[in-house]
């Protein structure tokens, strides 16, 4: 710092390290091009719902976006802390494969679809959550570590909610085991007698 005094601004924002910094703006610049993409997506949509999902997903977002961008600027406590992300759907999944018409990549704009728009979606708040996971355990600094941390949950929420869309359009579809397989794989494992004072 050519012996320039460091002021105590600039010594709160020296508690990070290098490694650090660089997965703090892969996780910035990540949130940014989510928010970019449904701008674009929101315009293509046809379904209501699948739209309102979006939106709220959006804004949501947006919020969580400034308390890193905070945390990761001033190393301290965001003005708004981490919120917990709710979805409004309920929790049924359909099984089962039904027969529908092969996948190929779209020829033009105009092929969009809400079955594409929401997978797209979907693939995004899914590496996010991934990201999140793997950046929170590179972090040095407490109060950025606990908001990357804190931020896994909703995008595994969100993450479900647009899959259950998706579900219940027949656009992702999930098939299940024989009823025997199935309860051969349930019951593969038992439970053991814990030992010390472990007890949860």
């Amino acid at each position: 710092m050519n012996g320039a005094q460091m002021t105590p601004n600039m010594m709160q924002n020296t508690n990070h390290g290098g490694h650090e910094l660089f997965d703090a703006h892969e996780v910035i610049a990540s949130l940014i091009s989510m928010l970019d993409q449904y701008q674009m997506y929101d315009q293509h949509i046809q379904d209501q719902e699948l739209k309102d999902i979006l939106q709220r997903q959006s804004s949501f977002v947006t919020q969580l976006y400034n308390t890193i961008v905070q945390s990761f600027q001033s190393g301290q406590d965001p003005a708004q802390p981490t919120q917990q992300y709710k979805m409004t759907q309920n929790n049924d999944t359909v099984y089962g494969l039904k027969p529908g018409q092969p996948k190929k990549p779209n020829q033009s704009v105009s092929d969009l679809s809400d079955q594409g728009l929401s997978a797209y979606m979907l693939g995004q708040t899914k590496n996010l959550a991934t990201l999140l996971s793997m950046t929170a355990l590179e972090m040095t600094n407490p109060v950025l570590r606990r908001v990357i941390a804190d931020s896994v949950p909703n995008f595994i929420e969100m993450s479900y909610e647009t899959f259950l869309y998706q579900n219940k359009h027949g656009y992702y579809q999930v098939p299940q085991l024989q009823p025997q397989d199935m309860n051969q794989m349930l019951q593969s494992y038992t439970t053991v007698q814990a030992q010390g004072n472990t007890a949860h």
